[in-house]
């Protein structure tokens, strides 16, 4: 069998993978994209996409119990829960298929089969038809990554769901535990909870979203605890009993363990890289902790070898991986690529209310040794926000004292997932703090808070 030859070979079709594959196109190379289930990858059929279509379905049903706030009148408001499923499965099918589309326009060969690397630019896929042989100089393996199974507490799509079950779920949560709190797991609880799920979140960190500014966290948690959330921190699932429609979870907080009942837990503790079966250890290629270990241009070491996404480890965001598919296809095509950054990337949760985050948190700034100015700004004193009946959040700016320079930026509240953008591009440009000041931004707007927020971190703020 004669292998078919290629300039590169992609293995993931996530938002890693076919941006690589893509872009790698676009540069003048023959690609082929290799993909074992789904065109988009979790990102576009189990993750990010379809959880935002429901979580959108949970904010016009919010919005429907204010309807009196706003002089409108909305009576026997309901849901069906069937009905936001399957709109959040068209959303995911109509964007997987695009990727069809966008691989015959940009003529990438497209190949469904489990791929596995057999040394020497050589690619074995298998399909339902048996196996076929492909060879590349360069191979991306773009594999992903799935949820991480504690032992114990493994899902069974029954009572206990990891987030694809979640997303398709067999009933409506009436007592619902949560497992872990970052940006999986408060999404969920948010969705949930906001339905009438009566909702029990468990962090083992000190705090909930424990990767984010301990200010923000400690915002956010106020919210959901308003919104009838049980928040437990400091607190670890030890066992859970099943039995007949019921979960029984031992919790362990302060040494002593406590029991209480759920008919649905959803575990959200962290994800695992998909490193099985694709022959790494025969190639010598460095893995820690279900990661591949790669440089700043994700090479693995292995010549013509490369890992991007959630496969070379964190932050697991989707717009890591498609920027390190662009840089890694324009190093492979000679171009000046730029190293992706992990501090210079967004994280957005997209909980009621939101969250969103780039940079350093001042803890993290002043581990560093940086002198710091702080500023802050709430939504209650922003014009717009309370127009939109959206008063609680705040927006945080840390900057570095000596230069000006913007350590980071810190938000919750309505639209802050698009908000946080601006100081993305801002810290992309190396803006300093007076650069930020001289910005006129439009009114009425949510984005003035960013304006007031750095004229705070200097005793400038105008409005509050």
């Amino acid at each position: 069998m004669a292998a078919k030859n290629f300039d590169l070979i992609v293995i993931g079709a996530g938002p890693g993978g076919y941006v690589a594959a893509i872009r790698a196109a676009q540069l003048g190379m023959n690609v082929a994209c290799v993909e074992r289930e789904h065109l988009g990858g979790i990102c576009l059929n189990w993750g990010c996409i379809p959880t935002k279509a429901l979580l959108r379905s949970a904010e016009v049903y919010h919005l429907m119990h204010r309807a009196g706030e706003f002089g409108l009148k909305a009576d026997g408001v309901s849901f069906d829960l069937d009905a936001v499923v399957k709109r959040s499965r068209g959303v995911a099918k109509q964007l997987s298929g695009g990727i069809g589309h966008l691989f015959k326009k940009n003529k990438v060969t497209s190949i469904m089969g489990e791929a596995k690397l057999a040394g020497n630019g050589k690619v074995i896929v298998k399909k339902d038809g048996g196996t076929e042989e492909l060879s590349a100089k360069n191979i991306v393996l773009a594999t992903g990554a799935r949820a991480r199974e504690l032992p114990g507490l493994e899902a069974d799509g029954d009572l206990v769901w990891t987030y694809k079950h979640a997303l398709m779920p067999v009933r409506m949560p009436k007592k619902l535990l949560v497992i872990g709190s970052g940006a999986i797991g408060i999404e969920f609880a948010s969705f949930y909870n906001t339905l009438g799920a009566d909702t029990t979140v468990v962090e083992v960190m000190d705090r909930v979203l424990p990767v984010e500014d301990a200010e923000i966290s400690a915002f956010a948690k106020k919210q959901f605890v308003k919104q009838g959330m049980t928040i437990m921190e400091k607190a670890m699932v030890k066992q859970l009993d099943r039995g007949k429609g019921k979960v029984t979870a031992h919790i362990e907080t302060n040494g002593k363990v406590q029991t209480q009942e759920f008919d649905t837990v959803i575990s959200a503790v962290g994800i695992v890289g998909n490193i099985e079966g694709l022959g790494l250890e025969e190639l010598g290629v460095k893995v820690d902790r279900t990661h591949v270990v790669t440089d700043e241009f994700c090479r693995t070491g292995v010549e013509g070898l490369y890992a991007i996404g959630d496969i070379a480890g964190a932050p697991w965001l989707a717009h890591k991986a498609s920027h390190e598919g662009v840089m890694v296809a324009e190093l492979i095509a000679g171009k000046h690529a730029h190293p992706v950054k992990p501090e210079s990337i967004a994280g957005c949760t997209y909980c009621q209310p939101q969250v969103a985050s780039v940079g350093l948190t001042e803890a993290k700034a002043k581990e560093q040794g940086y002198e710091i100015n702080v500023g802050r700004f709430p939504f209650i004193g922003n014009g717009k926000a309370i127009a939109l009946g959206e008063p609680e959040g705040m927006i945080k700016t840390i900057f570095d004292k000596k230069t000006g320079e913007l350590l980071g930026a810190h938000m919750v509240g309505a639209e802050v997932t698009e908000l946080i953008q601006g100081y993305v591009v801002g810290r992309q440009l190396e803006t300093t703090e007076e650069d930020l000041m001289n910005t006129v931004f439009p009114h009425p707007t949510l984005s003035e808070m960013m304006h007031e927020s750095v004229l705070d971190a200097y005793g400038r703020a105008l409005h509050f």
